[in-house]
């Protein structure tokens, strides 16, 4: 797969990522696998790891104002 930005190639690598999703709430998840291309570092999240993602926002307490997961696949 070519990235739609540049043309490069994309490499798999674990990232951390946060999430707004509300107007105080911060969610942290940590080693998210993302597949980030190898010359203007832009990144995609594969359809499954998506469905985890959104399997872990699911679960928030939007009282806190962060919250920290680690992705486990």
């Amino acid at each position: 797969m070519k990235c739609h930005n540049c043309g490069g190639s994309y490499e798999k690598i674990s990232s951390d990522l946060p999430f707004k999703i509300g107007p105080h709430t911060i969610v942290i998840i940590k080693d998210v696998p993302v597949l980030q291309c190898v010359n203007c570092h832009e990144f995609l999240l594969e359809d499954d790891v998506m469905g985890k993602i959104d399997e872990i926002l699911e679960r928030i307490d939007e009282q806190a104002e962060v919250e920290i997961f680690h992705y486990a696949a």
